[in-house]
Parts: structure tokens; sequence; C-alpha cells
């Protein structure tokens, strides 16, 4: 039937650059991207989100080429880091809303396990 073909997940992803060596146009330092770090970590970002923003406005693709470290042990140094391990996090959340789903529409979940012929 068509749900055969529904629940697989994609293969794509991105590739990292083969040079682990800081560009020569980026003009930031280590210290730099840590303090940025720092006050994006305050302000409740997680890791991937602080990612994202040092990528799309201040141009450093990899942090740990421009640190030598990760986003989360720089932030683990610092104290900084989530209680929970994001992806954790991320996990609980969907099993959350879920739950809250099958909650309000009883319907669904019937619908999944009965035969519907």
């Amino acid at each position: 039937e068509l749900l055969s073909f529904c629940f697989s997940k994609g293969l794509s992803q991105s590739a990292l650059p083969y040079r682990r060596s800081v560009p020569t146009w980026l003009k930031v330092t280590s210290d730099d991207v840590k303090e940025q770090i720092f006050k994006l970590a305050k302000k409740g970002l997680s890791p991937s989100q602080i990612g994202v923003i040092l990528r799309d406005s201040h141009g450093v693709a990899q942090v740990r080429f421009v640190t030598g470290n990760k986003i989360l042990r720089i932030l683990k140094s610092k104290g900084l880091a989530p209680d929970l391990p994001e992806d954790l996090y991320h996990l609980i959340k969907k099993a959350v809303a879920i739950r809250k789903h099958l909650e309000r529409n009883r319907k669904v979940m019937a619908s999944r396990l009965l035969p519907s012929s």
C-alpha cells in the first residue's frame, strides 16, 4: 500500500570540508568566537542554535577549526552547558507532543491499531 513508502528517513547529509585549517579571509580570533558563544549561551540558546548563528551571521563555518574545541566543550569549561543533552531534550519534547496529541485525538490510536477491512 501507500503507507509503506512514507515512513523512511532521507539519507542526505552535509559533508565537512577536507581542509581543517581556518580560511584566510576569516579575521575572527579564537577568543572572539568563545566570547560570542558565551553571550549566546547566556541568552538560552542551544549549542546547535549557537553554531547556526555563528555560521550564518559571523562566517565561522566550523567552531572546532577556529577554537580547537567543539561548542559543547567550550560551554562545559565555563559551566554553561545544558543539564540535559540536546538530542535527549528534543526526544522528550517530541514524546510529550505525541502523547498530548493522542490524548486529544483518541480515535487516531484506535484507527492505527484496528484493521481497516
